[in-house]
């Protein structure tokens, strides 16, 4: 219910462009705070954070400002509160007639980088830190499985709950999460609709990291203040030749690797950053990176 890299050309847009820190009107339940490098982006919809089209725009707009603004490295997406991260898609919304199931990868209304701006965003190279602070569950769930890094509270659970409703979770579930947990165990949460705990998870290795829940945001800061503090170039090459070399087998991935374009790969290599880092090592002391 959710669309491919199509750039948002909504209003929504300009809200999220702010000074350096300062935060984003909510108009469409979404909260966008800088702090420097670093992108905070919180989904504040109603008492379950779901998902109708304008959030979603809203969503994609935000990410589309993290990949296009020199100056940002990472991002944070988190929920409000403490009960539920979001319980993806807008029920209620699609009941309506507001949107449609049939299809639905034919429209361009979802935004840049499709369903929340991260579920088949091809483009962002810039890592996103998932905080996920309560309930994920259905395109909830996706969407937290599009970030690179998931940090969730103890008291979180996940759950694909689409079945009874005669559909199927087809914005990433069905996709990623046989790749990132047991095949089995992933048809259970499909067919079943069972839940996974954050300590589960943390098991199978489906988040990184399971904090109390009073800890959530510290955590998810401290990781992208790291993330920020390094080289951009490099940090964004790890996603782009990951992206590329993904299911390729090893002595292909290593040829692509070497010889399909990957712009920022390459631009890295070149960079005056890789001299940087390399002189700020041998001279003992902090490096300088510009990006460039």
């Amino acid at each position: 219910m959710r669309r491919s890299n199509a750039h948002c050309g909504c209003s929504a847009k300009k809200s999220c462009q702010n000074s350096n820190k300062g935060e984003s009107p909510m108009s469409t339940g979404v909260k966008v705070r800088r702090d420097g490098h670093v992108l905070e982006v919180t989904l504040e919809r109603g008492k379950v954070n779901a998902i109708d089209v304008p959030t979603s725009q809203a969503l994609a707009a935000a990410f589309q400002e993290l990949h296009e603004d020199k100056d940002l490295r990472c991002a944070i997406l988190t929920g409000g509160g403490d009960k539920i991260f979001s319980a993806g898609w807008d029920l209620k919304a699609l009941n309506d007639g507001e949107m449609s199931l049939d299809n639905w990868w034919e429209a361009d209304e979802y935004g840049f980088g499709g369903f929340t701006g991260l579920t088949e965003n091809w483009a962002l190279n810039k890592p996103v830190i998932a905080a996920i602070n309560g309930l994920a569950i259905g395109g909830g769930f996706e969407m937290a499985m599009g970030c690179d890094l998931l940090i969730a509270a103890d008291h979180v659970e996940f759950g694909l709950p689409e079945m009874p409703l005669g559909i199927v979770p087809d914005a990433g579930a069905l996709q990623r999460l046989p790749r990132r947990i047991p095949h089995n165990i992933a048809m259970e949460m499909f067919l079943l609709g069972r839940r996974m705990s954050a300590a589960e998870a943390a098991h199978y290795g489906l988040v990184n990291k399971v904090v109390p829940r009073d800890q959530l945001m510290d955590a998810a800061r401290e990781w992208a203040a790291a993330i920020a503090w390094s080289a951009p170039l490099a940090m964004q090459s790890v996603k782009e030749v990951q992206r590329e070399i993904e299911c390729v087998p090893l002595e292909k991935a290593f040829h692509k690797m070497r010889t399909d374009p990957m712009p920022v790969y390459r631009k890295m290599l070149k960079s005056d950053d890789a001299k940087e880092g390399v002189a700020a090592f041998v001279e003992k002391r902090d490096p300088n990176f510009k990006g460039e």
